[in-house]
């Protein structure tokens, strides 16, 4: 099964939101929170040898991977909302702006 079916309800949600593609960027993203909520929780029972409190290396990498892939959606979300938002302006308000 497709993840266009699995999540159809969710997406439907956000896309009558935010339109498709910031819509689906939001699902991505809570998929990434949820994987990272996992991977945290996962993390409390591998410590690292290392250092004590911390998690495994492997498992620091792969919450910083997800870190990092959030952000950048969340920037692109962003940009596609400017974009929108700019598209939106009347004409004629852009050309006093720019004047």
């Amino acid at each position: 099964m497709s993840v266009l079916d699995e999540k159809r309800e969710e997406l439907e949600h956000y896309e009558f939101r935010m339109g498709v593609a910031r819509g689906r960027l939001a699902v991505a993203l809570d998929s990434l929170t949820d994987a990272l909520t996992m991977v945290g929780q996962h993390g409390v029972y591998c410590q690292s040898a290392r250092q004590p409190g911390k998690p495994a290396m492997d498992i620091q990498i792969v919450m910083k991977g997800i870190t990092d892939a959030k952000e950048l959606i969340a920037s692109v979300m962003e940009e596609i909302r400017k974009q929108q938002r700019e598209d939106s302006t009347p004409q004629r308000h852009r050309d006093t702006e720019n004047s």
